[in-house]
């Protein structure tokens, strides 16, 4: 399985509409097949920071989720509440071990 976390820092007049769009973009990306896990997590101390972690359950789910009509929507609704460009980092799953996710 593969794990991404993307990191967003938003512009503090976004955040709550940063919340609603992301929120939507997960509910959605839940319902793929590539996708086993979406969480999106906002820094307890810093309300400005979020996290998504995107747990794939093949190598090529990424790409697919990035061609959904709620990805693009996502994608371009957020991208003006944006402090810093995302960033995202990418980690294997070594436990638990992928059992059906």
């Amino acid at each position: 399985m593969l794990v991404v976390h993307v990191h967003v820092q938003v512009k503090p007049e976004y955040i709550d509409a940063f919340r609603a769009a992301t929120m939507e973009n997960a509910r959605q990306s839940v319902q793929e097949p590539g996708i086993a896990r979406f969480d999106v997590v906002q820094q307890a101390d810093d309300p400005t920071r979020f996290v998504l972690v995107e747990c794939y359950r093949t190598a090529d789910a990424p790409a697919a989720h990035k061609e959904t009509a709620h990805y693009l929507c996502w994608r371009d609704s957020v991208a003006d509440m944006m402090a810093v460009p995302r960033s995202s980092v990418k980690f294997t799953n070594l436990f638990p071990p992928d059992e059906g996710w």
